[in-house]
């Protein structure tokens, strides 16, 4: 078969399998969906069964399902909810995991340009691969689940900060003025969309809900398109483009009725977690290099070493830090192992690192490893912990869930 041809088919095949598999193994064991997403891909990819090759169109869609990933988790943060110590307790907690990690990965590369590079990675939470687990498991509005997204959420705009300071080639000074720039037009666009009074386009959201028009999935991929080509153009890392995009559409579509929003919000999911993200994941897999990483020795070494690493550097003062209080055992492991899963950032960390010559192909894939396994291992064993502590499972209610008729 024709490569282009077997990607077109089987990688919306793979999606769709991965739903299956994570229903129907639902029943026995909560596996999160992208742990089938990123096995299909890697059985498929040129490591395994070599059906699917690495492309540059597979890797353009996918760097866009990253970017709605990272919108998404933009979108999904309450803000208001983790304001106050969350936030504060979130973010000590990732300086403190920075600062150790950097020290570690430097002493285990004998470089600090390299140490740099793995100590950023390091220190980066899934929060868009984490959000879609905490809302299946009825976790959004619990303090459990609050705390979770304080982490997560400097656990992302932490290292993003990081990369486009000390990672972007420019000066520490130039690269914040640039980042002020970014803040300063960011700020301006959420500022404005904070204001009100958008009755006209709400209007024009409203009339095209249900037409070909969909102007709100149209404008939200706009804001997106912009907000990541501005961050390109100033040689920011894209993703701190897609996080401001979901934070400046998630305060100007909530003007829209309550009725309206929610049905926003259900097309913007089904485009990001149907369409886009899955590909993002599937794509992981198709493009890890198992036979590269199998064939060095050093590289075999250095992944569990990171995988512990992610437990020790950043779930841990993490959990020390942003655990609610009156939490079990049980909680605060499953706070570390949530705060210790990283992925998507792992991969711009370590793609900036192998392109500018300072990360070896062999730290490189050992990192994404590591992230790989985080992904697949920590949020299971986390929501069994969860699962097992001392509220019995009982979830607070969601007060915006839809009640089944039945």
């Amino acid at each position: 078969m024709d490569p282009h041809v077997a990607t077109i088919v089987l990688v919306p095949l793979l999606a769709v399998v991965a739903a299956l598999l994570t229903t129907a193994v639902g029943r026995v064991a909560k596996i999160p969906l992208v742990v089938f997403e990123i096995v299909l891909g890697l059985i498929v990819g040129p490591s395994v069964l070599g059906w699917v090759p690495k492309t540059d169109a597979l890797d353009a869609v996918a760097n866009f399902g990253l970017a709605f990933l990272f919108f998404m988790a933009g979108n999904e943060i309450d803000f208001a909810a983790i304001a106050g110590r969350p936030v504060r307790r979130a973010s000590l907690g990732w300086l403190l995991s920075l600062v150790i990690a950097v020290a570690v990965a430097t002493l285990i590369a004998g470089s600090v340009i390299t140490g740099v590079y793995v100590g950023i990675a390091l220190t980066s939470t899934a929060l868009g691969t984490l959000m879609p687990v905490l809302r299946d498991a009825g976790e959004m509005r619990t303090p459990f689940g609050r705390a979770v997204t304080a982490v997560g959420a400097i656990g992302e705009f932490g290292p993003l900060l990081a990369i486009s300071l000390f990672l972007s080639g420019r000066k520490p000074l130039a690269a914040a003025l640039v980042l002020i720039g970014f803040a300063v037009i960011a700020g301006a666009g959420i500022w404005f969309a904070s204001r009100g009074g958008h009755e006209r386009f709400h209007s024009l959201v409203r009339a095209t809900l249900h037409t070909s028009g969909q102007f709100a999935v149209r404008f939200v991929v706009l804001v997106i398109s912009g907000l990541v080509g501005l961050s390109i153009a100033l040689g920011l890392d894209m993703l701190l483009g897609a996080f401001a995009a979901g934070v400046l559409c998630r305060i100007l579509l909530s003007g829209a009725a309550p009725a309206d929003a929610h049905q926003i919000e259900s097309k913007l999911e089904a485009v990001a977690f149907g369409v886009l993200v899955p590909v993002f994941f599937i794509n992981t897999g198709i493009g890890f290099d198992l036979r590269a990483l199998l064939a060095d020795p050093r590289a075999l070494i250095l992944l569990p070493i990171f995988l512990v690493l992610l437990v020790i550097i950043r779930g841990v003062p993490a959990s020390a830090l942003s655990s609610p209080p009156g939490s079990t055992f049980r909680d605060r492991a499953a706070v570390t192992l949530f705060s210790a899963t990283g992925l998507p950032i792992i991969v711009a960390v370590t793609a900036i690192g192998v392109r500018e010559h300072d990360l070896t192909t062999g730290t490189a894939t050992a990192l994404v490893g590591a992230g790989m396994l985080s992904v697949l291992l920590f949020p299971l064993i986390a929501l069994t912990l969860r699962r097992k502590s001392s509220d019995g499972g009982l979830r607070q209610a969601d007060p915006d869930a839809v009640p089944i008729e039945g």
